[in-house]
């Protein structure tokens, strides 16, 4: 029997942590894949209008017009006149669009996590590892292509 590498234990390690902690609260139902597409793109574009957003996302005006008009009747958005170009208006995430976003993104159960790694003394060490481990990252590299005899 051969002896394991260390990345094959990590993945089985990783694999395990993974799967004891993810989230099962369903929170990515709590808004439509729609909406959910609206406040990325607005996070990592900041403010566009309506019809900058529709062209993006491939959705018709009307539709990403009304996704953004509940949004912002739910608090998430803002919508106020472009100073450059008062025929128009920019949309923008609100501090609770943001919020909603970031719980949105999260994978794991940040609270089972807290209470676990609280009583760790190597909890700091285990989380600079990590980010270590993360910062040695290469890119992928593409597969090969798959040579084919005709």
């Amino acid at each position: 029997m051969t002896e394991r590498g260390c990345g094959e234990r990590f993945e089985d390690a990783f694999r395990a942590l993974y799967l004891a902690y993810h989230r099962r609260d369903g929170p990515r139902s709590e808004v439509p894949a729609a909406s959910r597409a609206v406040l990325t793109h607005l996070a990592l574009t900041g403010p566009v209008s309506v019809g900058e957003l529709a062209l993006h996302l491939q959705r018709a005006q009307s539709v990403v017009s009304e996704i953004v008009a509940h949004l912002v009747h739910d608090g998430y958005l803002e919508r106020d006149v472009d100073p450059a170009d008062r025929r128009r208006s920019l949309i923008w995430l609100t501090p609770q669009g943001r919020a909603l976003l970031d719980r949105l993104n999260r994978v794991l159960d940040v609270p089972r996590l807290e209470e676990a790694l609280a009583c760790d003394p190597s909890a700091d060490a285990l989380i600079d590892a990590l980010k270590a481990l993360a910062a040695r990252a290469r890119p992928p590299q593409p597969a090969p292509p798959v040579s084919s005899h005709d």
